[in-house]
């Protein structure tokens, strides 16, 4: 396909070429934005690393129940409602890594963003949260933990 052929396949769609661009332009932007957030995204394996290797504070947001269900071992279970970044048990934290889980990872990744933005230095969440746990097949423990 050569660039005339390009060119004339946008002059008779305008409207595909331009959510074509508006596409592109969009992902762009959110790549680089990702970039600069502050806060990483993990997958299960990379945070059993982060735990094993730099003895990371896992936060669990799910509900009390959900966490009860199962959770991280060594987590520590924190009401989304009651999620307040100068808490006693985060502001101990604010040098080692933070980890922020939730069930689906929607909640958790709020919550690294508040971390963040109050100082915390090495803040990530699990991306696919509890679930994506789950089906890495690693354990969770039951109970209040």
């Amino acid at each position: 396909m050569t660039i005339e052929e390009l060119l004339a396949f946008a002059g008779r769609h305008p409207y595909l070429s331009l959510a074509l661009a508006g596409l592109t332009v969009a992902i762009v932007y959110t790549e680089i934005a990702r970039l600069f957030r502050g806060y990483k995204a993990l997958r299960p394996a990379e945070l059993t690393g982060l735990i094993n290797r730099e003895n990371a504070l896992v936060v669990d947001l799910s509900p009390s129940n959900d966490f009860q269900r199962g959770h991280i071992a060594g987590s520590k279970s924190v009401q989304p409602s009651q999620f307040d970044v100068d808490s006693k048990l985060l502001a101990s934290a604010k040098s080692l890594p933070v980890v922020a889980v939730c069930r689906t990872g929607h909640a958790s990744a709020s919550a690294a963003k508040r971390l963040k933005k109050a100082g915390f230095e090495h803040v990530y969440w699990l991306d696919g949260g509890i679930q994506a746990w789950q089906q890495a097949d690693l354990p969770l423990v039951k109970g209040r933990g």
